[in-house]
């Protein structure tokens, strides 16, 4: 998979992931898009790393899917974990 492939994976993923996970972004789409762009990139990491899962080649193969979309919701939780807005104002 090229890298615009894994642009267009983090990008699907990171909306899959904001489905979810519903609310209010600090960082709204934008953000959010770089997030699941991230995400993607560090799921298959460790998806590759520490479960013996090497990353496929191909677009659809549901473990690569599975792996960018969990990256994705780990980092959106814990970006709305650090810069989410405070209750208390």
């Amino acid at each position: 998979m090229s890298l615009i492939g894994w642009l267009v994976l983090g990008l699907l993923a990171g909306v899959v992931a904001k489905i979810l996970l519903p609310g209010r972004d600090p960082g709204g789409l934008v953000g959010t898009t770089l997030i699941g762009i991230a995400g993607a990139f560090i799921g298959g990491w460790m998806s590759s790393r520490w479960l013996d899962r090497p990353i496929s080649n191909d677009f659809y193969d549901a473990a690569t899917w599975a792996a960018a979309i969990a990256g994705a919701l780990v980092l959106l939780i814990v970006y709305r974990i650090l810069f989410g807005h405070s209750r208390s104002r």
